[in-house]
């Protein structure tokens, strides 16, 4: 019993302190000290069969020295168990600063080429705003020639019809007629294609008899004269040739004349703020000789180049209204000698034989000497271009095409007839 209690604390002692006994008789190899190699050893360590022991405790001598803290959490960041979740692995992670990737410059791309729309040029606009005119004319002068073989007077009287129609007047379209008969006896009309090219020669001799561009040039201020019936284009007219003159480097002063209609001064001191000109204008409802008064005296005491002077619209029936113009022009001539040099009445081509009566009674209340003849486009009757230049023989000075500032063009007879005949 004794000895049995003395084997038990005796094994107990040797596990305690790393010895293990054996249980076997056969005599035991020397231990090797930690990290030596057994003397005569022929085999490796991997190559002994694995058996099941207790893990010594090291003692003092056997003792190894720790690795760094450091090289045990980056061990452990390194190969992370893999019950750890993503959380886990980036939270004892350590912290590292991030690293901005690389600038990759982009692969040269060949410019996008953006194919801009050609701006249709004035004659190819003006083409098209006279397209219903050249229907009303040319397109059914086509129908009235197709077929016929020959030119004879009972097409002449029907041709006579389709022109008065189109509002080329009595009086103009008579006078044409009356050419091309004198051509039919000469023999010079033999089909539709002389016809045609006949008539448009004579609506072109007609327009370049008094035809003339206006000169603003040689008077300081030289002074321009608006005048027309209500909702003829006055103000814009006036906004349009505003721009044109300032485009040119000139000085340009604006006086709103017309004192009568509502909000008519804000209009065209909006167009005076657009084209960078100065304006002079009263309250509402004021003298518009007095508006005239002063805006002669800040031209001249500003060195203007030109003063355009807005008028009240005022139907060409009313005496009273035609007199006020006359005072008008008092007042301008009495302030700058020779002024108004230029007089322009303003007529909508849309009225036709109304815009003909206008121009005869303006010209003899308020000595017109020139034309402007607005919205051409969309309109059928346009022939009243050729009734007015050559009935009451006044130069066109500028017709209108368009809401743009460019569509109010200086009146080219060539280009009109080839646009209207094309």
């Amino acid at each position: 019993m004794a000895e049995e209690r003395k084997g038990f604390f005796k094994g107990l002692f040797d596990r305690i302190t790393g010895v293990v006994t054996e249980t076997s008789t056969e005599p035991k190899p020397e231990q090797p000290l930690p990290g030596q190699t057994p003397i005569g050893s022929q085999t490796s360590l991997e190559s002994q069969p694995s058996q099941e022991k207790w893990t010594p405790i090291e003692t003092a001598w056997s003792v190894k020295p720790q690795p760094p803290v450091e090289a045990k959490l980056s061990a452990e960041t390194q190969a992370p168990a893999e019950s750890a979740s993503p959380a886990e692995v980036a939270a004892r992670a350590p912290y590292q600063a991030p690293v901005a990737a690389p600038v990759v410059p982009a692969p040269m791309q060949r410019p996008v080429q953006v194919e801009e729309t050609a701006k249709p040029s004035f004659f190819e606009r003006l083409k098209s705003s006279l397209s219903k005119t050249h229907e009303s004319i040319v397109g059914r002068m086509d129908t009235l020639l197709l077929g016929k073989k020959r030119i004879d007077t009972d097409t002449l009287e029907e041709l006579e019809e389709i022109l008065i129609t189109a509002d080329l007047g009595v009086k103009t379209t008579v006078d044409l007629i009356r050419t091309l008969e004198q051509r039919l006896k000469r023999d010079e009309l033999q089909d539709g294609v002389a016809l045609k090219k006949a008539l448009k020669e004579e609506i072109l001799v007609r327009l370049t008899a008094h035809s003339s561009p206006l000169v603003v040039s040689g008077k300081t201020p030289f002074v321009i004269l608006v005048i027309g019936v209500n909702g003829v284009g006055k103000t814009t007219t006036i906004g349009k040739l505003a721009a044109k003159y300032a485009g040119e480097g000139k000085r340009v002063l604006l006086a709103a004349g017309d004192t009568f209609r509502a909000a008519a001064a804000e209009q065209l001191e909006l167009w005076s703020q657009r084209v960078g000109a100065d304006i002079v204008r009263h309250k509402e409802g004021a003298d518009p000789s007095a508006v005239v008064f002063d805006a002669c005296k800040a031209a001249i005491a500003r060195n203007c180049d030109v003063l355009i002077i807005d008028t009240a619209g005022r139907m060409h029936t009313k005496v009273n209204l035609m007199e006020e113009m006359k005072k008008i022009r008092r007042v301008i001539t009495r302030e700058i000698p020779e002024a108004p040099h230029e007089t322009l009445l303003v007529l909508d081509a849309a009225t036709g034989q109304n815009a003909l009566s206008q121009a005869k009674l303006f010209k003899e209340a308020a000595f017109v000497s020139g034309v402007v003849l607005t919205k051409l486009d969309g309109s059928a009757k346009g022939g009243i271009v050729v009734a007015v230049s050559h009935e009451h023989a006044l130069p066109i000075r500028f017709i209108g095409v368009g809401e743009s500032v460019e569509d109010l063009r200086e009146f080219d007879p060539a280009q009109f007839v080839e646009a209207l005949f094309q």
